[in-house]
């Protein structure tokens, strides 16, 4: 635990930053670096990019009046610092742990936290409506946008620069925009913003320059005429004026590390009118050598760890979903060379590094633009290729209407591989793969995959991939069954269950027959269940073309059924299940078992899964309190 905290532990809320001198914000700032860097190594979070925002966090908060005046935090995954110097010191140790503050800022976790982010690209948008509502009410409150380099490539942040520079019923909004430009996204950067920033950083002469004639010429009757032709000059020096041209005044690059810089700066934009950006330079990982020498690996943290030591090296285990995928990735693209790779800068997280290495004229980060990615997946199946898009569930939704629009209304052959499918822990709400089933499986054309394990994935992904229309396959985050993985590129029969497990049961004398349907890796946890009940499991595999045979046969050889998916309840698989039901005139008793209508909170996963009913023990009690007056038990349930 650190031992030196004096001053951070006499700040209660952002106020208490104003009667400090600048020394005493420096000392903070070291002391405030220091507590995040235990603070997580206690917990596991988001590292890197908390310790590169701990300057400008306390600047913000010295210099604003928080939280009348609103801070938007783009993503909000670098909001540690925030979260600890507005009154959540103590509540660090609870971090993205059930029942503990979440990982991102939440509007009902503090008045500080005035918009919810966990997605990027938003926070222009939001400071924009914030900005607006207050010249309505006649307000003088400041708001401003902190956003990245790396959430600067989304199209929606470019959106809201467009709509921003220009008036709106004649009013300007006064907002600030910051640029935390620290070279570093998840994964590496990409396309021209990212190059143009570098050439603008670059261009050390020409803000000296400016800067010294500036102070050189202030008072003196040739300024004007210096800052006039400044205007016309000054892009053929750097290639600077992109934002200008959106209606903003530009400010910087400054250092985002050094309080001296960065407190007049905003006190200086705190006092203009009209919609103002400012670039800062930070470090992602500043202070903590380990972070700043790989800011990829050091992104976030798992778990616990020694801050002397580092991660912990990973100890080999059961494969993960993402890495079965990144394996299969490599081996179809050795077989098929139509195949091409796209992510929405989530290299990492999607398991490609490997492809990148490999097949790099076939792999394509197109930066945190999920709405480009898919369109550009279907312009490329047009021309013959047989594209793959590996991106979060969560994030596909950012991407709704291309994949109708654009990819399902032309049937054009492009795979989705949907990561994070179903609850993911401790990154909460924002990013739990809950809706994909419900909004995929209503669209014409697309298919559905929902393997139980990891063999079993790879044989999707390759089934999808052959397939001559689009074709989703869902996965969660993390381990399966443990079934062992192989290397060939065999298919599943297309849109057929599989039965798993058939009851003994031969007359309704011990309760009814109970067949239980598994979409995806609750078959497992079914399966125990359905040993405590003597009940019949069939691995449905496929959401959409949903087996109506084995549904039917099902329903007329067995009193009841029950449907166990991770995703929503509502138009879910077990809907299409109903929905199937209905369609053939069969009334059976059917109980539907899911992720209830409400967003799951950010924990560990097995203790939500479980909180849900979806773990073997809740499966069992769900039927038993349904079926359980003529429902006989045969042993209790294996440990889930």
């Amino acid at each position: 635990m650190p031992s030196r905290r004096s001053l951070l532990e006499s700040v209660q809320v952002p106020a208490d930053l104003k009667r400090l001198t600048r020394v005493e914000l420096k000392t903070l700032a070291d002391e405030l670096r220091e507590f995040v860097l235990y603070s997580v190594s206690q917990t596991g979070g988001h590292l890197g990019s908390n310790l590169g925002t701990v300057e400008l966090t306390v600047a913000l908060h010295h210099v604003y009046d928080t939280p009348y005046d609103r801070i938007v935090w783009d993503v909000g995954h670098q909001t540690y610092p925030h979260k600890v110097l507005t009154g959540r010191r103590e509540a660090m140790a609870g971090l993205r742990q059930l029942g503990g503050i979440a990982g991102f800022p939440r509007r009902e976790e503090s008045a500080y936290d005035t918009f919810g982010t966990g997605h990027s690209s938003t926070s222009i948008s939001a400071a924009l409506g914030m900005a607006l509502a207050a010249k309505l009410k006649g307000e003088e409150r400041r708001v401003v946008a902190v956003i990245g380099d790396g959430a600067l490539t989304g199209g929606m942040a470019f959106e809201a620069l467009n709509n921003a520079g220009v008036a709106h019923g004649g009013l300007l909004a006064d907002m600030l925009v910051i640029l935390n430009d620290n070279d570093m996204s998840i994964s590496p950067p990409v396309g021209a913003l990212n190059k143009y920033l570098a050439r603008l950083m670059s261009g050390s002469f020409y803000a000296s320059a400016r800067e010294g004639a500036k102070n050189v010429l202030k008072n003196t009757p040739l300024y004007e005429f210096a800052r006039r032709f400044e205007e016309h000059t000054k892009g053929m020096v750097v290639p600077g004026t992109i934002f200008e041209e959106f209606g903003f005044n530009y400010v910087g690059p400054i250092d985002g590390h050094d309080l001296d810089a960065l407190i007049p700066t905003l006190e200086n934009l705190r006092t203009k009118r009209g919609p103002q950006f400012l670039h800062i330079v930070t470090k992602k990982g500043q202070g903590y050598k380990m972070a700043e020498a790989d800011p990829v690996k050091y992104h976030a943290a798992s778990g616990r760890f020694d801050p002397k030591e580092g991660f912990p090296k990973a100890v080999p285990g059961k494969p993960t979903f993402t890495q079965v995928f990144g394996q299969w990735l490599c081996d179809m693209a050795e077989a098929d060379e139509r195949l091409v790779g796209i992510t929405p800068a989530m290299r990492e997280g999607s398991g490609m590094v490997e492809f990148h290495k490999r097949f790099p004229r076939r792999y394509h980060d197109v930066g945190i633009a999920e709405q480009h990615a898919v369109t550009f997946a279907a312009g490329l199946a047009c021309e013959g290729l047989k594209p793959v898009v590996a991106i979060y569930s969560t994030f596909l939704q950012r991407g709704y209407d291309q994949l109708i629009h654009d990819v399902a209304i032309q049937n054009l052959p492009v795979m989705f591989a949907l990561d994070r499918a179903g609850i993911v822990g401790a990154d909460g709400a924002t990013h739990c793969g809950a809706f994909d089933i419900a909004y995929l499986r209503c669209v014409p054309n697309v298919a559905l995959i929902a393997p139980a394990d990891e063999a079993e994935c790879r044989r999707a992904l390759s089934t999808a991939f052959r397939r001559d229309h689009p074709v989703a396959v869902r996965y969660p985050r993390g381990s399966g069954a443990g079934v062992e993985v192989g290397r060939d590129l065999d298919e599943l029969p297309w849109g057929r269950a599989e039965l798993r497990r058939q009851t003994s049961r031969t007359s309704a004398a011990g309760g009814p027959r109970v067949a239980i349907l598994a979409f995806g890796t609750l078959l497992y946890p079914a399966l125990q269940a359905a040993a405590a009940l003597d009940a019949t499991v069939i691995n449905m595999r496929f959401v959409k073309p949903l087996d109506a045979e084995a549904v039917l046969q099902a329903a007329r050889g067995h009193e009841a059924l029950v449907t166990v998916e991770e995703g929503a309840l509502m138009g879910g698989a077990g809907s299409a299940v109903a929905e199937c039901l209905a369609a053939a005139g069969l009334s059976v008793p059917l109980l539907q078992l899911g992720l209830p209508d409400h967003f799951v909170e950010h924990g560990d996963p097995a203790r939500l899964l479980a909180l849900c009913g979806l773990d073997a023990d809740g499966i069992l009690r769900s039927i038993q309190q349904r079926f359980g007056s003529r429902l006989t038990v045969v042993r209790p349930a294996a440990a889930g």
